[in-house]
Formats: C-alpha cells, structure tokens, sequence
C-alpha cells in the first residue's frame, strides 16, 4: 500500500488560549502556526508526495498549501469533509478550562468511545469516517501511482489521534495516550496484513528515507537494520 504523512495544522490563536474552536469559520494559523508549518514543509520538502488531502477548515488549507509550495508537480490540496475536525456541538467556542468543569469531561479522558458531544458528534463516528477516509485515499493513490506512492492528509489533534489509535491497534478508549502537536508528523503504512506506524508527532528529523520507499514484507524480529541500513 501507500504511505500517509498525516499532518496535524500549525498553531492558532484558539490553541494558543486555550479555545475549543472546533468546526468555526475564521480560525487561522497565527504568527508562531505558520512557522512551525513552514518549518514542517520544509522537512517534507525533500519526500516527492504524488498529493496532499486536507481538511476544509482554513487551519488546514493553509497549512496544505504550504506543504504544495515547497512540492514539485503536486497540483492542489483536495478537501475532504471527512477529515475535517469533530463536531464538538455545544462544546463548541468554550474555553478547555470551562469545559473540564463539565460533566462529560471525565469520559472524554477515559471513555471516549462512549461519549456524545452535546449537539455534535459522537468521538466513535468521528474515528470512523476519518479512519475509513484515510483509507480510501490510501487506496486511491496507490492504485494510481503504485504502491511506494508516499501522500500527505492535513487535519486535526483528535483526527489524527484517532487514526493513529486505529493503526495502532489501540481502543478508542485509549486514543488519549496519544499526543499530536501542533505541524507534527505521523507516518502510516497500511500493509496487506496490519498497518505498520513508523512515527507519530515528531517536529523535527530527516524524512529523506520515504523517498526510497517501505518495505510492506513482514516486521523484522528483533527490529531489523532500519529504513537507511545499506
């Protein structure tokens, strides 16, 4: 199969205050978020990704196109309302601090596959549909320019924990484990058996070695020579 780079978007004013912007219009990176993304496009600069999939929400897009800017022959970034953020619903615009007062907060922590957001989405249906999105992406890329075909899929913290717990065989329940900083990087191979996590939520390093592909064979045991082993 291919491999996904999944990107979380660079910091906004609501993440710096502490802001559940959820699905709201107008939420842009701030000074520090474009710096960080144009930092983490700069890292990416270096892999030839056949396409970038984002969010619709602006955070996204903007982070995306950075992403397109330092890319060669990769058109456009196509939105998915899928990969787009949970529908946080009454939750929505409250600050994390007000919201940890809420009743419902303790499940969000530790049970998450039970809770509803008021007015929104339920944190299992927001897994699913990003999950199955990612896949299909996957699939379509692979089939269209073969399996060490390397893409990008640009959303947010809690979509891309969630696809994270998903490949990492993790219940949902336990997808708070999981941390995802703002312009991080998490890559995922989705092998004809299992998927396969090869990093999750870094900021920083060389990502030159997707270029020469991944090998979907069995895991080594004992953990092999790793990706640059000559």
């Amino acid at each position: 199969m291919a491999t996904v780079i999944l990107v979380r978007h660079g910091r906004t004013t609501a993440n710096a205050t502490g802001l559940l912007a959820g699905r709201a219009a107008g939420i842009s990176l701030d000074k520090i978020g474009r710096e960080q993304a144009a930092l983490m496009a700069g890292r990416l600069a270096v892999v030839p990704v056949v396409g970038v999939v984002s969010s619709p929400l602006e955070r996204c897009r903007e982070t995306a196109q950075l992403i397109l800017d330092r890319q060669a022959g990769t058109p456009h970034a196509p939105v998915d309302i899928d990969l787009t953020e949970c529908d946080y619903g009454l939750w929505q615009g409250r600050t994390l601090s007000d919201l940890a007062t809420e009743d419902l907060w303790p499940a969000v922590q530790s049970q998450p596959s039970a809770v509803v957001f008021p007015g929104g989405e339920s944190m299992a249906a927001m897994q699913a549909r990003s999950v199955a999105a990612v896949r299909r992406h996957d699939a379509a890329f692979e089939a269209e320019h073969g399996p060490g075909a390397v893409w990008a899929a640009v959303s947010h913290g809690d979509i891309i924990k969630s696809i994270l717990a998903d490949a990492l065989g993790m219940h949902l329940d336990l997808f708070q484990r999981i941390s995802v900083g703002p312009a991080s990087v998490s890559i995922v191979r989705y092998g004809p058996g299992r998927p396969s996590v090869y990093a999750t939520n870094t900021d920083a390093g060389d990502l030159s070695w997707l270029s020469n592909g991944i090998d979907s064979g069995d895991a080594p045991v004992g953990g092999g020579a790793g990706q640059n082993a000559p």
